[in-house]
């Protein structure tokens, strides 16, 4: 009788903690990192999400404060846990849940590759000739375009 009632207290001392985090993966839809929970998930599981340079699975409980890396080449994402949320928040009130933590030079690194094949060119200046061709693969190659 008394083994049960220690079990007992254990059982629900266990659960009064987990109320207080949430899977990591479920924040992650609920704040819109990810389009659906499954997909949350899949980047747990595939090493893309982080926490404290830690691969971490789907079932990982989150706590308030810590700070998430989410990596997507070319992106990597930097979020830190502002508060707590089960329900999918709108796009408006995202910001009360989570900080944006991540350096401007990795979105300009997205912009960049948004159409890699793309150069400006002026407008009536025309095809480059197979000489100016050359020279822009040149330079790609070179500077890592």
């Amino acid at each position: 009788m008394n083994l049960q009632a220690s079990r007992w207290k254990f059982i629900s001392g266990k659960n009064r903690l987990m109320e207080q985090g949430i899977r990591i993966d479920k924040w992650l839809w609920a704040v819109r990192a990810f389009k659906t929970r499954s997909r949350a998930s899949e980047a747990c599981r595939s090493g893309k999400v982080r926490i404290l340079d830690h691969i971490v699975k789907p079932s990982r409980e989150l706590k308030t404060g810590e700070i998430i890396t989410l990596s997507f080449p070319p992106l990597t994402r930097t979020l830190k846990v502002i508060a707590m949320t089960h329900n999918r928040v709108s796009a408006r009130l995202v910001t009360g849940f989570m900080e944006d933590l991540t350096p401007e030079s990795e979105y300009l690194k997205l912009k960049r590759t948004d159409n890699p094949d793309f150069e400006f060119r002026e407008r009536g200046t025309g095809r480059p000739t197979k000489r100016q061709r050359r020279e822009i693969e040149f330079l790609k190659y070179f500077l890592g375009e």
